[in-house]
């Protein structure tokens, strides 16, 4: 098995993006994560201080599709866009319950 995990963070409410645009070129599935940012965003709303609320995309692909699928997301929900989502990839070595 030579696969790659893409893990995207987008903001809040665009996670379906990213799998679209990850099931365009190939990926069969991923799970979704919320989070919240900590890189000082925080927004004032009728003086209640509210965190960027973030989803964090994780998706394991066969690793001759990884950069493909990285490529797609990046168009449909990345930084230049209203999600503005970031990624990376790391090398799974070895995994239980994944089917090929």
């Amino acid at each position: 098995m030579n696969n790659d995990l893409i893990i995207t963070i987008v903001n809040r409410g665009h996670a379906d993006k990213v799998m679209e645009a990850a099931r365009a070129k190939g990926a069969t599935g991923g799970t979704v994560l919320n989070g919240r940012g900590t890189a000082g965003e925080v927004e004032n709303f009728f003086g209640i201080s509210i965190q960027s609320e973030k989803e964090i995309v994780m998706i394991v692909v066969d690793h001759d599709a990884r950069r493909g699928i990285m490529e797609e997301i990046s168009e449909k929900a990345g930084i230049k866009t209203v999600a503005q989502g970031v990624m990376f990839s790391l090398p799974v070595e070895e995994s239980i319950g994944l089917s090929q």
